[in-house]
């Protein structure tokens, strides 16, 4: 291939070939992202006959380049001469998708499901494996419902996981009746299965899989399983559950909320374990807003707005920060009168926090509450914070509450900003870290932001 047969014209293909071989990862990678080049300049014919063998023949490569191969190949249709001959492209990719790389085998798989696309259902039956891609073709359905029964039972967890990741995906494809007969016996025992890396993923298949039943079915067919595994003895099973808690809510329906989520939520923003409470509490916005509007005012107050206080004061500074980034979204739900009386005060404590990181969550969402309340309401807690934010030892911080400065600017006013912020401003011009002094602020942009949100030029910019 390298001779290219003495034509000079090829001589930059043929140096291009020479650096799949090369020592050097990074010349060998530049190759591979130059493949379609390759391809091109060789044609269709020495594409498939040639290129193809000499690429499958030599996967033993570095991570890096492996995952820049397997994602080129997905690009090859027209390069191997179209859908005709795309069933080429299946032996170097089937081995990409077995190499140890867990980015690698995902990518050469994504790579075979775009190409399957291309694939006539003869080719695609014949040549293709990816259960989901293939069920179109009426002759293998049985077949394919077996072969996915055996690797949901795998004695290889790495094989059970693989299944249980492509579970919601696989029912999306089958027939209702099919569904409830094969699908939810298939999650019912992945969602027991002894790793609780199977576990986990048989409650995102969850999500799908309630989707596509019935109401009437779910409570019989669902529910008992996604209870288990919002009380699993696996805080990583715990932790998905809480992570697709509205993916989940909006699939259930209102009424099961009501019943089955409701409870299990105030149970993971009680979770004894802090990575648990902190998917929960990032919820909980979301969870509140989905909430049926009849009822949402009581439920949330009775039920989600206890368990919201005891997080404010959590021990774990990831949950406090987690749910400062949503809690001022509540005031919108809740109205006036139950952001003043119940809100406020745990806005105001969360100000004062010892940890920049909810100080700062806080003060980034101060648009809802000003929404309902008036920014006002908040004024007298919110300039310490912004001073000690703004004299935090972390420059990162420093940095954070500048590129805020603008927001609250437009919200306090000119004369607050006048007489309370415009030192602030001025002291950050020379901050002796680099990215605040010039690289963030270039030409005192920011405090040019904030002179257009006042709606004037303080007596210091000029």
């Amino acid at each position: 291939m390298a001779g290219a047969d003495g034509d000079d014209s090829l001589y930059p293909i043929a140096v291009l070939i020479d650096e799949l071989r090369n020592e050097d990862v990074q010349l060998r990678l530049n190759s591979i992202k130059k493949l379609s080049t390759i391809a091109l300049a060789l044609g269709v014919e020495r594409t498939r006959t040639e290129l193809l063998p000499f690429l499958t023949d030599t996967i033993y490569d570095e991570d890096e380049v492996l995952l820049a191969l397997a994602e080129q190949l997905g690009n090859f249709t027209m390069l191997v001469g179209g859908p005709e001959y795309v069933h080429c492209l299946l032996p170097p990719l089937e081995s990409l998708a077995t190499v140890e790389e867990t980015v690698v085998r995902d990518k050469a798989v994504e790579s075979l499901r775009k190409i399957s696309q291309e694939h006539s259902p003869v080719d695609l039956e014949v040549h293709f494996e990816l259960l989901s891609n293939a069920w179109p073709v009426e002759t293998v359905k049985a077949e394919i419902r077996q072969h996915f029964r055996t690797l949901c039972s795998d004695d290889t967890p790495m094989v059970r996981r693989a299944a249980a990741s492509k579970l919601g995906e696989f029912a999306k494809v089958l027939e209702l009746d099919y569904v409830k007969s094969d699908i939810i016996s298939l999650f019912t025992a992945l969602a027991s299965d002894e790793q609780d890396s199977v576990r986990l993923l048989a409650v995102e298949a969850c999500v799908s899989i309630a989707t596509l039943l019935p109401q009437e079915d779910l409570e019989t067919l669902v529910m008992p399983t996604l209870r288990q595994a919002a009380e699993d003895k696996s805080w990583r099973v715990r932790y998905m559950v809480a992570d697709k808690f509205s993916e989940l809510q909006k699939a259930v329906g209102p009424e099961i909320t009501k019943n089955d989520l409701v409870p299990a939520f105030q149970n993971l923003l009680k979770d004894c374990e802090a990575e648990v409470r902190a998917a929960a509490a990032n919820k909980v916005k979301e969870f509140c807003e989905n909430l049926p509007e009849d009822n949402r005012e009581q439920i949330i107050m009775t039920h989600i707005l206890p368990c919201v206080k005891e997080l404010v004061s959590d021990t774990n500074q990831h949950v406090k920060s987690a749910l400062a980034s949503v809690i001022m979204g509540l005031s919108t739900i809740l109205g006036k009168d139950n952001t003043i009386e119940h809100l406020l005060p745990l806005f105001l404590a969360q100000l004062k926090d010892e940890c920049p990181e909810v100080r700062l969550n806080i003060i980034s969402n101060l648009d809802c509450v000003n929404e309902v309340i008036g920014i006002r309401q908040l004024s007298q807690s919110l300039l310490p914070a912004i001073v000690e934010l703004a004299e935090d030892a972390k420059w990162r911080v420093r940095l954070a509450i500048i590129e805020y400065m603008p927001l609250l600017a437009g919200q306090l006013g000119v004369e607050f900003f006048d007489e309370k912020l415009n030192t602030l401003c001025m002291a950050w011009l020379i901050d002796h870290e680099h990215p605040i002094l010039i690289g963030h602020w270039g030409h005192c942009s920011h405090c040019t932001l904030c002179c257009q949100q006042t709606g004037t030029l303080s007596s210091t910019c000029i």
